[in-house]
């Protein structure tokens, strides 16, 4: 008995669509991070094992933060691969970061095939306590009494 399943060509066709602009054959497909706030800060790490490490770059453009890196492929010559899964060529992620990044001071390193980029709140984005006072606005003399509330932002 011959089983048919039309499901099976039409996977292997969505599989083949969705992959072509993930990368081809051994270039890079993705560059997998994580993300995390940790008190006054962002933290980035990607992993990018492998790659040469004069080639990781940190970028920053208006609002965007790019990250690249290469790996470098063996030479092809005389070379009977018997398996071939590891990445070469270039690496490249984006990142849309808010205002609230101090861009000025922003710092990156690449150690044991990982790369750490930290990402500072600004000063304007931090919380901050604002003091409320009561009774007339204009008021400049001492006299009388006034309220003072302090609220935190």
């Amino acid at each position: 008995m011959l089983r048919f399943d039309p499901f099976t060509d039409i996977d292997a066709i969505t599989k083949s669509v969705l992959a072509a602009g993930t990368g081809n054959g051994r270039s890079p497909r993705f560059m997998p991070m994580d993300l995390y706030k940790v008190e006054d800060q962002y933290v980035l790490h990607a992993d990018l094992p492998g790659v040469d490490p004069g080639s990781v770059g940190v970028h920053i453009d208006g609002s965007t933060l790019t990250l690249t890196a290469h790996r470098t492929a063996l030479s092809e010559e005389g070379v009977s691969w018997l398996a071939s899964e590891r990445f070469a060529g270039t690496y490249k992620r984006q990142l849309s970061i808010s205002d609230d990044i101090d861009a000025q001071q922003i710092e990156a390193s690449y150690d044991n095939g990982v790369l750490t980029v930290t990402l500072p709140i600004a000063e304007k984005a931090k919380p901050r306590r604002i003091e409320v006072s009561s009774g007339p606005p204009s008021r400049t003399d001492n006299a009388g009494s006034t309220t003072q509330v302090q609220i935190e932002a």
